[in-house]
């Protein structure tokens, strides 16, 4: 039998091999070592494939961490980055044989339904809930042109695809681009009414994160009290030869009157006005060109002719502002030649041809049967 040693000082045995170091108060269990939350965070997301090379980069975090300071959940960290690179692989596939643009097709063919913003198509006519071509948009109720509505569409383009223009660009694009095609649709600027101007859909920030890149231009009247009634389509579909003709020709004007100078005042950019001027002139003389260059009927001859030598004089006159040396020369050149564009010759001439005889205000910026609507004529979708 062995005899244990004497109890050292205050009856406790000697220090041993096993007893616990001097330092603080004994826990009754060793404590256990935290999970890494990022390596259930990378897990998560490995499992939905969503974003997965977030999911990726936070299992390689979570594994660096959980070397350096002990924690658990290597597991979880490792999985999250297998699946993740599963997902990240199958991401890259599908975006390389296209089939997000499908996904994202047939998205915004399923918001086309019948009675939204996106369904419109050219040639139709339609009202809003609340009367508005203003603001936000997305109900819509398709009507017969020939009832009282609030807009007619009449072009649609999309704009190229990247990330969001923001809304100045696409309201900038929007602008430019309506306008131009107006004339497609509606040939005959003196047709219009005056209290119809351009409008237009533009995709917001949100629907352009589901594809949409469509702006749908359309005629709307300036005053949100009141409607339209009847279609403003006016096209070469709708127009006999001598007519089309005519009103190719006539482009070529209002096209050129399109350009004025932003600046309102002459004196403030009289270079711009002089630039602006020669335009005119060379677009005057396109339209005399096609002019001459037509065989008009019996009934329309004489007055054709007339107009010719009206627009003739109008081009010297338009020319010789161009090349004006000082503000009342310029004046003097712009004043008879505006008032041969717009004589009674050309009235005339378009009465003999059928075709409306009350002419828009150019002077009132050559945009639309009104020259202007509002300060924002863009309603998003």
């Amino acid at each position: 039998m062995s005899i244990p040693p004497p109890p050292g000082p205050q009856g406790q045995y000697p220090q041993g091999p096993y007893a616990p170091q001097w330092g603080g108060p004994l826990a009754p269990y060793p404590r256990q070592a935290p999970v890494n939350g990022l390596a259930i965070a990378a897990f998560v997301l490995g499992v939905l494939c969503f974003v997965p090379a977030v999911g990726l980069v936070l299992g390689l975090i979570a594994l660096a961490g959980i070397r350096k300071r002990g924690e658990r959940g290597k597991g979880f960290a490792v999985a999250g980055c297998v699946l993740s690179s599963v997902g990240l692989a199958l991401w890259v596939l599908t975006l390389s044989t296209g089939a997000a643009g499908d996904f994202w097709d047939g998205f915004r063919d399923a918001a086309r339904g019948e009675g939204t913003a996106y369904s419109l198509e050219k040639g139709q006519c339609f009202t809003t809930p609340g009367g508005s071509l203003q603001g936000v948009t997305y109900d819509v109720d398709e009507v017969p042109c020939a009832q009282e509505h609030d807009g007619e569409v009449f072009a649609a383009f999309d704009l190229p695809d990247g990330s969001y223009p923001g809304d100045a660009e696409i309201t900038r694009a929007a602008d430019d681009r309506c306008y131009a095609l107006q004339d497609a649709y509606a040939m005959d600027r003196w047709a219009l009414p005056a209290d119809v101007d351009v409008y237009y859909l533009t995709p917001t920030s949100d629907s352009w994160r589901t594809g949409d890149r469509e702006i749908t231009c359309l005629f709307g009247n300036t005053d949100e009290r009141d409607t339209l009634t009847g279609s403003l389509r006016n096209d070469g579909a709708r127009l006999d030869p001598d007519q089309h003709t005519y009103l190719l020709a006539e482009g070529y004007l209002n096209r050129a009157m399109d350009e004025v100078p932003a600046s309102e005042a002459v004196e403030d950019d009289l270079a711009g006005y002089r630039v602006w001027a020669g335009q005119v002139s060379e677009a005057l003389r396109g339209e005399i060109a096609m002019l001459d260059g037509h065989d008009w009927p019996a009934g329309a001859e004489r007055p054709v002719a007339a107009l010719t030598d009206d627009l003739r004089v109008a081009q010297r006159e338009w020319g010789l502002a161009a090349k004006a040396a000082d503000l009342d020369a310029y004046y003097e050149h712009y004043g008879k030649g505006y008032d041969l564009v717009v004589a009674n010759s050309t009235v005339t001439a378009r009465k003999a041809l059928g075709l409306a005889t009350t002419p828009p205000d150019y002077e009132g910026g050559g945009e639309g049967g009104g020259g202007g609507g509002g300060e924002d004529p863009g309603v998003e979708v």
